[in-house]
């Protein structure tokens, strides 16, 4: 097997996230799950009460032959808004920060680096909120939360908001979408 690497991320409903990152060439897998807070081996049901400080987020593993972990942040910070603090869309809560955990120092650096650029360049009217944290503990989601939107492509939540994540990634990485 290729050597793989991990990221974790997180940028409101975890389904979304995680249709987005299915599309890609390079990408091994994508988990469903929560990191971030507090609260040791939390329920969905406990992370939607806000009160886990945990927030919904997805680790990709990767061929980083294929994709480099610059890679996973472009697109990551391409399908959601950074700038919402603590929601995304209709999802409003900590759950649903945006939040990018490292697994090492070098993927640190590299996240705070990019979360600075993107404040520098202005090409947002608002600051990102984008938390750049250490990993500590990933919880993986329940079984009916991973791979949802492709159990559930006509359920209006997915078409509402997924789905167009989805064609955004097609058409703004087609060179990176999985044939």
């Amino acid at each position: 097997m290729t050597n793989t690497e991990t990221a974790t991320v997180g940028g409101g409903c975890f389904w979304c996230v995680e249709a987005a990152f299915k599309e890609l060439d390079g990408v091994h897998s994508v988990t469903s799950g929560y990191a971030g807070g507090h609260a040791e081996d939390p329920s969905y049901r406990e992370v939607c009460s806000g009160n886990t400080g945990h927030a919904e987020v997805v680790q990709v593993e990767y061929d980083p032959e294929a994709l480099s972990y610059g890679d996973i942040l472009e697109i990551f910070f391409t399908v959601h808004d950074p700038t919402q603090l603590n929601r995304q869309g209709p999802d409003v809560g900590s759950q649903y920060r945006s939040i990018v955990l490292t697994h090492d120092d070098d993927q640190h650096e590299a996240a705070t680096r990019y979360v600075e650029a993107l404040n520098e360049e202005g090409g947002y009217d608002d600051d990102v909120v984008t938390e750049v944290e250490p990993l500590e503990t990933f919880y993986r989601a329940e079984e009916k939360h991973q791979d949802y939107f492709e159990k559930n492509p006509a359920d209006a939540y997915c078409t509402m908001h997924a789905q167009p994540k989805v064609d955004k990634v097609r058409e703004r990485f087609r060179e990176k979408v999985t044939a």
